[in-house]
């Protein structure tokens, strides 16, 4: 109870620092008013503006507006659709769930099992190929590889649409481009994890008992393996969505990415906050789902933190 009681506790503090940190960083890089109305129009209006968006009050007070009409559950309204901020966010999440689960679906489908091959065929010529393939897949921008992409199988081929997001069709590039920096990833900490647990006596032990090389690998390697690959997967789900601004970017993807660009480039500050918000308590929840995962993987880590509490 007490570690999941400092885990909330530490989360909660990271949320109020990203909420803060967001709104002044926000709210000091110039006045959303010169990009939202027209450059002619005049003071009078500019200030009627201001006032309506609370623009017009000292920095502190806007600041504890904000957090308490937060802990209401109330994140704003836009300024550029005058529309519920966290409705207009939410109705993007599925899109960009779909386009996320799918990469990290993807990612450890290919990723997972290269790695694993690489480290059983330790400096053959399959594993040198392997690490080098997930070089270059790690190397290649998401922005060129998007691109790439859409030249080879939209306007050369003809097999794959460009942007949007009507079909399964669709979804195939954007979910290869986001996927394939991803899956180097994994491969290369998969295949480092396991040379380090193949290298265990237990792995030996295995092995004296008449345990086939399938078995010990599946039964024995890999669930070891996997503690510290999952361990970064709490990480990389953080740029996993950074990513995704890119690719739904690149794909025209109806994505809450998509809607982050759009909200800065046109500083609605209500979206802008919200999104981040949102980003921030995935990252966090992500990051506590693995510490979790991690000691279930590991029964050390939860005898290590009962003794510590007693």
């Amino acid at each position: 109870m007490r570690w999941a009681a400092i885990k909330s506790l530490r989360a909660l503090v990271t949320m109020w620092l990203v909420v803060t940190f967001v709104f002044f960083v926000l709210r000091i890089s110039g006045d959303p008013t010169t990009v939202l109305l027209p450059d002619d129009v005049d003071e009078t209006t500019r200030a009627f503006y201001r006032a309506k968006w609370g623009l017009d009050a000292p920095l502190w007070s806007q600041y504890v507006d904000y957090f308490r009409a937060l802990l209401q559950g109330d994140f704003g309204i836009s300024f550029r659709n005058n529309q519920d901020a966290f409705q207009l966010v939410w109705d993007r999440v599925p899109k960009t769930a779909l386009l996320g689960g799918t990469a990290l679906t993807l990612a450890l489908v290919i990723g997972t099992p290269l790695g694993v091959l690489a480290a059983l065929y330790r400096d053959s010529w399959l594993d040198r190929a392997i690490m080098s393939v997930a070089v270059f897949g790690f190397s290649m921008p998401n922005f060129f590889l998007g691109i790439l992409l859409i030249l080879i199988f939209s306007l050369h081929l003809r097999l794959l649409p460009s942007s949007g997001s009507g079909t399964v069709w669709h979804l195939v590039m954007p979910a290869l481009t986001l996927g394939t920096g991803f899956a180097a990833q994994i491969a290369r900490y998969t295949r480092s994890s396991m040379i380090d647990v193949l290298s265990k006596p237990y792995m030996r032990t295995a092995r004296s008992k008449g345990a086939g090389p399938a078995r010990r690998v599946t039964w024995h390697a890999v669930p070891n393996a996997a503690v510290p690959v999952v361990t970064i997967l709490g990480f990389k789900v953080g740029e996993l969505l950074g990513w995704a601004v890119v690719t739904e970017t690149v794909f025209a993807w109806p994505g809450i990415g998509r809607l982050l660009t759009n909200a800065v480039a046109a500083r609605d500050l209500a979206v802008v906050q919200c999104i981040m918000i949102l980003l921030a308590f995935t990252m966090v929840s992500a990051n506590m789902l693995v510490d979790l995962v991690y000691g279930w993987l590991d029964p050390r880590v939860r005898v290590g933190a009962g003794t510590r509490q007693r």
